[in-house]
């Protein structure tokens, strides 16, 4: 049974940096494509970032620059460090995963990701 579990969410104020992370079982991580999205209440999911398995990423345009994704396989880890937060990054952020996939695919697409976490909340302050 394929499992995610994020964690390192938290207050933070304006500007300030968190580190999510997200602890994965049940399946291959080395195999697997992996993504993080947010959602904040009223909203679709969004602000994604992807890696696959040769570590290739792609970010979305509106966290491109203070947001980074990285994979430890040996960990079976996820994370995303977020810095220069803002007050409209608050939202649920989720990992997921596509499960097996090729080596060049990645994706922003969250129909994708067949497997996600519950979410971890990040609150920025002004």
């Amino acid at each position: 049974q394929v499992q995610l579990v994020e964690s390192g969410g938290g207050s933070v104020q304006s500007g300030g940096s968190l580190r999510l992370s997200c602890s994965a079982s049940g399946y291959n991580f080395n195999s697997g494509c992996m993504g993080w999205r947010r959602q904040a209440p009223g909203k679709e999911r969004e602000g994604g970032a992807s890696i696959n398995r040769g570590g290739d990423i792609d970010y979305a345009d509106s966290v491109k620059g203070r947001f980074a994704i990285s994979r430890d396989n040996a960990k079976n880890t996820l994370y995303r460090q977020m810095d220069s937060l803002k007050p409209e990054d608050t939202a649920m952020y989720y990992c997921a995963t596509t499960g097996p996939c090729l080596p060049w695919f990645r994706s922003l697409v969250s129909k994708d990701y067949r497997y996600w976490g519950q979410g971890t909340q990040v609150t920025v302050s002004s």
